[in-house]
């Protein structure tokens, strides 16, 4: 199992402490988010100051920019990092798409279908030295002339993960991605009857192997360790007010009708737009943070992964911060990394 983690993208010389610390405690991959910074100067800061570890956005927001934009930018961390750059690409919302970007929105997952492709098409024009001739219903690119095309590489293809919550989302990532990123609300039920049960649809529709794609879990906030019982305490209360954001949003109730939590759904459903956020995270029962998250101390962290992702996911993001005792970390991440998972690394 390969073990993840996230860096800040607010601050280039933190983003580059916490990836240092990363490589040191053995970490496979540091991933950035897209939310009030973007994604990609982090990782090109990251790449200048690491070796090994590998780096991904977690995501980025696909259709605010063009495929050759998008491609553009990957090129470019993968060339600064000699190769350790995995693109991860999300849809984000209709209301953020046209009232935050200003472009215009479709049905996310065939216009994904479309970017996904075409982003491909971009770099094997640039690669190959050989005419652009994508065409789809969204995107039609037929020029790539040298003058601003990057010259090849022999660097590895750059792996392409998709963001993945509803249906049609989860088998378009099993049938077209090189991995499918699941949102971090979910439980251990969840996960395999239905995340994987969809991404095995997709693998299916593709001829593909399960082993072929890489499922990401655990997610920003919901896997939780520390160096002592503070910390433990500190990632408890966070991650039980997490919880009780998505109880509140219908949008993630599948999770919890699953569960027979629809009646706590509805109970803290109305509290945002009250403004009673403070009263949030005490709706949620003690026994139901367990449900959703797994927050234990650095020596128990391995066995509870195993419990709750072993046999479905292939890779956990694990938030760490600079005040981690590197060393039992270090072991920790050890420990989760030899737990078996179905993706061929």
């Amino acid at each position: 199992m390969r073990v993840l983690t996230q860096i800040p993208n607010d601050d280039l010389i933190e983003a580059q402490k916490l990836a240092q610390i990363a490589e040191c405690a053995g970490f496979d991959e540091i991933v950035t988010a897209e939310n009030a910074h973007g994604p990609f100067l982090p990782l090109g800061a990251a790449a200048l100051v690491t070796q090994r570890i590998h780096l991904g956005t977690a995501v980025a927001m696909a259709f605010p920019r063009s495929p050759t934009i998008m491609a553009h930018s990957a090129w470019d961390i993968q060339k600064a990092s000699n190769g350790r750059f995995r693109l991860g690409l999300g849809t984000q919302v209709k209301t953020h798409n046209e009232r935050r970007f200003g472009v215009p929105w479709t049905p996310p997952a065939p216009r994904m279908r479309d970017y996904v492709g075409a982003v491909r098409a971009v770099w094997h024009a640039w690669q190959t030295e050989t005419p652009l001739d994508y065409h789809s219903d969204t995107y039609n690119l037929t020029l790539a002339t040298p003058n601003f095309s990057p010259r090849p590489t022999e660097l590895p293809p750059i792996p392409i993960s998709m963001a993945a919550v509803g249906p049609a989302m989860l088998r378009l990532g099993g049938e077209i991605a090189d991995g499918v990123r699941l949102h971090p609300f979910s439980t251990r039920r969840y996960l395999e009857e239905v995340s994987i049960a969809h991404i095995e649809e997709g693998l299916k529709k593709s001829g593909r192997q399960r082993r072929d794609v890489e499922v990401v879990a655990g997610g920003y906030g919901f896997i939780g360790t520390g160096p002592d019982y503070e910390a433990i305490a500190k990632a408890r209360a966070y991650v039980r007010f997490r919880i009780a954001f998505y109880c509140s949003t219908r949008a993630y109730w599948d999770v919890i009708r699953l569960h027979d939590l629809i009646e706590l759904g509805e109970k803290v459903n109305p509290l945002p737009r009250q403004n009673r956020l403070d009263e949030m995270a005490e709706q949620i029962p003690e026994d139901k943070i367990d449900l959703f998250a797994t927050i234990e101390p650095y020596e128990t962290l391995p066995d509870a992964i195993a419990k709750r992702y072993g046999g479905c996911a292939d890779s956990v993001l694990l938030q760490i911060s600079a005040n981690d005792d590197v060393d039992r970390l270090a072991e920790c991440v050890a420990a989760i990394q030899k737990i078996p998972s179905p993706f061929d690394s």
